[in-house]
């Protein structure tokens, strides 16, 4: 058991017999009455995403998750599929599950991933990535009176807005959590 108050965003909970992982939290203090934390909650399996509210001295049901590396082999469309590195062991994650993953993850890369008997609750995608352009208009000359942006994909398909001199086969940075362009990386 874990006091609401002790609950962090990535702390994985048992509610109504499902896991859930703490994906926003929010302590609330208001002038009159007691504290309380609203939580927002999803379901690694379903994909279910929960509200809850808990006063700040209310228990709820932790659960005990380990950490184990994966690296990213391929997605099929409809599965990711991700080999364990310490047994070789190989899964597959409905790509339902974690949704804006699709283009952040790279192939070969090593990822750490949550797991709560033998389910796989989360996979940590570092904050900023560097990705390889693979597509990108040419700039138009002239064509700066509004912030000069342009539309560019990525080797994984996943298309970010950034400053008109970035040229296809440039690695940029890009934040994970925004999908935004952060600078140009030299190789």
């Amino acid at each position: 058991m874990i006091k609401a108050g002790q609950i962090d965003k990535g702390t994985a909970l048992l509610i109504k017999g499902q896991p859930f992982v703490v994906v926003d939290r929010e302590f609330v203090n208001p002038g009159k009455g007691s504290a309380f934390v609203r939580l927002k909650l999803k379901s690694p399996s379903t994909g279910q995403t929960l509200q809850e509210t808990m006063k700040s001295q209310d228990n709820a049901e932790d659960i005990t998750v380990v950490d184990r590396d994966c690296q990213y082999l391929y997605n099929d469309g409809e599965n990711f599929h991700l080999m364990l590195t310490d047994n070789f062991e190989q899964i597959e994650v409905p790509m339902g599950n974690f949704p804006d993953y699709q283009y952040l993850m790279k192939d070969g890369e090593t990822y750490r991933c949550t797991f709560w008997e033998a389910q796989l609750l989360e996979i940590q995608v570092p904050p900023k990535v560097v990705f390889l352009v693979a597509e990108a208009e040419e700039a138009v000359k002239g064509d700066t009176v509004q912030g000069a942006t342009k539309y560019i994909t990525t080797e994984t398909g996943l298309k970010v807005r950034v400053p008109i001199f970035i040229k296809q086969g440039e690695k940029i940075r890009v934040n994970t959590e925004t999908k935004e362009y952060l600078e140009r990386v030299n190789s």
